[in-house]
C-alpha cells in the first residue's frame, strides 16, 4: 500500500463534500507531473484530503483509491473548465482516479502545524516550490499527520 494527498480548495470541493458523495472523480488535474502520480495510484491505497487556498490550509480528513487511472472525462467536455481541445478519446492526455470518503480528521491539523513536525522535514508538501494537487506520502509522515488528526487505529494502514 502506498500513502498520497490531494489537495482541494473547501470552498470548491471540501471533505464535507466528499462525505457527502461517497466516492468522486479527482479531475481536472492539469499538471503532468501529477498525471503521473496518479497513475502510480492503487485501488485500496489512502490519502489525506488537504484543504488549500483557505485560512487556515490543513489535514482535513482520509480517502481511499477507489478506481485505478483512468482518462479525465473532464478533458472531453466542452462546457468543463478543464476541456483540453488536443485531447483525443484515443490517447488520452489526462488521467486521474477516483477517491472514496473513509473519515473527516477529529482534529484538523494546519500547515503551520505541519511545519513544525521533525517527522515531515521532507514532505513535498512542505517543500518550497512543491504545488502539486497530488503528491506522495511516505510511510513515516503517513503516520506521523494520522496520529496528529486523532483518526481511528483501523485507517491507519
Amino acid at each position: 500500500m502506498k500513502y498520497w494527498l490531494f489537495k482541494s480548495e473547501p470552498d470548491t470541493f471540501s471533505i464535507d463534500d466528499l462525505e457527502r458523495d461517497g466516492t468522486t472523480e479527482w479531475s481536472g488535474v492539469r499538471n503532468f507531473q501529477a498525471r503521473n502520480t496518479m497513475k502510480e495510484m492503487a485501488v485500496g491505497d489512502l490519502g489525506f484530503f488537504y484543504h488549500s487556498s483557505c485560512k487556515p490550509p490543513g489535514i482535513a480528513g482520509v480517502v481511499r483509491v477507489s478506481t485505478a487511472a483512468h482518462p479525465d472525462s473532464t478533458q472531453f467536455d466542452p462546457k468543463s473548465e478543464y476541456h483540453d481541445g488536443s485531447s483525443k478519446k484515443s490517447d488520452p492526455k489526462w488521467w486521474c482516479v477516483d477517491v472514496t470518503y473513509v473519515a473527516t480528521a477529529p482534529r484538523f491539523v494546519p500547515l503551520d502545524e505541519l511545519r513544525t513536525m521533525d517527522e515531515l522535514v521532507d514532505m513535498p508538501l512542505l517543500r518550497r516550490g512543491q504545488r502539486l494537487s497530488v503528491q506522495p506520502v511516505s510511510v513515516r509522515e503517513w503516520k506521523a499527520i494520522i496520529k496528529a488528526t486523532g483518526i481511528e487505529p483501523n485507517v491507519r494502514t
